[in-house]
């Protein structure tokens, strides 16, 4: 029985929490409902959990509000995407309710949680039910109910754990989003591990942090260290090989260590991951066929790479020639000015666009690696500025935005914008010489005059909107709905503009990313030319990830 918690208690709860959620991370973000490759949710939640940890681990105190007033602040500052932002505001008001107290009995602790979830209510501006309030919401009744019944802290967490676990089960028949595509809202299941962490840290259980799986999907991302490289002859082992290998009954059994030692005969930098069905293998070798050839006596190469690495290096020193040679950095973001306009964007060609257009700092992120509260407010605060105008250019950095817009002191304004096209439609209203009012109404008001459209793949089979959407097909994307998919990357391209373009439009910009092919590029603007001939076409090299292409409308 527990009937006191004390910062020392709630310190190892929150370790526990943070480490549970990080631990289950990549099935949180498998749980999104669109199956593009920037589904982050767990990223996020995990991100912004563990700069609360970190912050709690450097402030340990046994004053429970203390530590709550630590553990508040690192999650506001670590905050990333709208489910980091919620997760933050919940604890935000959970801390908030106990800041005055060396530590709380049951009812205080169960009155926490309902703070938390008033706090998170507010700082959402359109709550929807089905999703990570939901779930908090029923917690904290649970936990009012529960405290009512008994003064035992640990009774408590457990119905609340309890409660938020069916809460969550039930998000799909408030969301029918949720129902559709058969899977529980990521970012309540995200809380509902936190919640699991707290209860087994009230039990004296420990969560210990796994070892990474065999990714299955994808090989390393190897980016090559060449420090201390000055010749590229210097390299003494040419090739980065990869392989995976999927055992065979017949074929010769397998034990890592063994496997390992032999490894090392053919060169350096080796890595082995297995489990009970695959092998993984890195390593930089003279010889790829002869690495191959050793696998295969184990079973089935499933994926194959081999890299030259010495090609590798000339194309660094190429680029470090080419960087040497420029004068001015476009991705300066501790430059000082009057009024900072800072936008997000996500690839080289976007930013030198924005600034081109007049933003003073770009921070690197978007759709892959949503920026936090502090990266924010670090821009803000380090540009001196007396006034700032933020683009997120992404729906789930709006919130981030926002908390950092409350917590700097200079004025500043959000403007609204959801994708880079209406990032770079509200920059063209941009007028320097004007006061925020104005270019506040000017900027939002330019939103509404472009449409965004994207074309990207899908990360697993599902169905959405009616639409059958198979694994590693192409998906054409307009705001935030998917209209189309296809294995085909012209048909998916055909059915996207088709429904974004009309008579009355006037533009379409395409922005390339870095998989955009310049024959299908010329397709496009053949296409246009030929089924909207009024329509006057532009090309920008954005060089964006994960999105080959975007188009914008006017």
């Amino acid at each position: 029985m527990i009937t006191k918690i004390n910062g020392n208690l709630f310190a190892d709860m929150i370790i526990q929490g943070a480490q549970n959620l990080s631990n289950n991370a990549d099935m949180v973000d498998a749980l999104n409902v669109y199956p593009v490759p920037d589904g982050d949710t767990g990223t996020n939640m995990n991100l912004s959990m563990t700069s609360g940890r970190e912050e709690v681990q450097a402030h340990l105190t046994a004053h429970i509000g203390n530590l709550g007033k630590a553990f508040s602040k690192g999650l506001l500052m670590g905050a990333r995407g709208n489910s980091g932002v919620i997760l933050s505001q919940i604890f935000r008001g959970f801390s908030k309710a106990l800041e005055d107290k060396e530590e709380i009995d049951a009812k205080q602790f169960a009155e926490s949680f309902e703070a938390g979830v008033k706090t998170a209510y507010k700082a959402v501006m359109k709550p929807v039910e089905g999703t990570i309030l939901t779930v908090a919401k029923d917690a904290g009744a649970a936990a009012v109910k529960k405290a009512q019944e008994t003064d035992d802290c640990l009774e408590v967490m457990a119905y609340v754990y309890e409660e938020a676990q069916k809460s969550l089960e039930n998000t799909p028949n408030l969301l029918p989003v949720l129902k559709e595509v058969g899977v529980v809202d990521s970012g309540g299941k995200g809380l509902t591990l936190v919640y699991e962490g707290f209860l087994k840290a009230m039990k004296g259980e420990k969560i210990v942090a796994e070892a990474p799986k065999v990714d299955r999907e994808a090989f390393f991302n190897d980016e090559h260290d060449f420090h201390g490289v000055i010749d590229t002859e210097d390299i003494v082992y040419g090739y980065c090989t990869e392989m995976m290998v999927r055992f065979e009954a017949d074929k010769a059994p397998f034990d890592e260590a063994d496997f390992r030692q032999e490894m090392s005969q053919f060169g350096d930098s080796l890595l082995v991951i297995s489990d009970d069905e695959i092998v993984k293998v890195h390593v930089h070798t003279e010889t790829p066929g002869e690495v191959f050839s050793f696998g295969q006596k184990y079973g089935e190469l499933i994926k194959v790479k081999a890299e030259n690495m010495r090609e590798q290096h000339r194309e660094v020193l190429r680029k470090e020639a080419a960087h040497q040679s420029k004068t001015k950095n476009t991705n300066d973001t501790t430059q000082t000015v009057e009024t900072a306009v800072i936008t997000i964007s996500m690839g080289d060609g976007i930013t030198k666009l924005f600034k081109s257009m007049g933003a003073t700092h770009v921070i690197s992120g978007g759709q892959t690696m949503n920026p936090s509260t502090e990266d924010i407010v670090k821009v803000i605060n380090d540009s001196g500025c007396k006034r700032a105008i933020i683009l997120p250019n992404n729906k789930n950095i709006q919130m981030a935005s926002q908390q950092a817009a409350d917590i700097v002191e200079a004025e500043t304004i959000i403007i609204p914008t959801r994708t880079v096209p209406q990032g770079i439609a509200a920059m063209f209203h941009y007028d320097e010489s004007a006061d925020l009012a104005t270019n506040e109404e000017a900027m939002t008001a330019a939103i509404d005059d472009v449409q965004s459209g994207a074309m990207t793949y899908a990360v697993r089979d599902t169905k959405i909107d009616g639409i059958e959407i198979e694994k590693d097909a192409f998906m054409g994307l307009v705001e935030d709905k998917i209209i189309a998919s296809d294995r085909d990357k012209q048909t998916v391209l055909k059915e996207t503009l088709n429904h974004m373009l009309s008579e009355d439009s006037e533009i379409l910009t395409i922005i390339t990313g870095e998989e955009a092919e310049s024959e299908l590029t010329d397709w496009i603007e053949t296409f246009v030319g030929e089924h909207y001939e009024d329509v006057e076409v532009e090309v920008q090299d954005g060089q964006q990830p994960i999105y080959p292409y975007l188009f914008a409308v006017e």
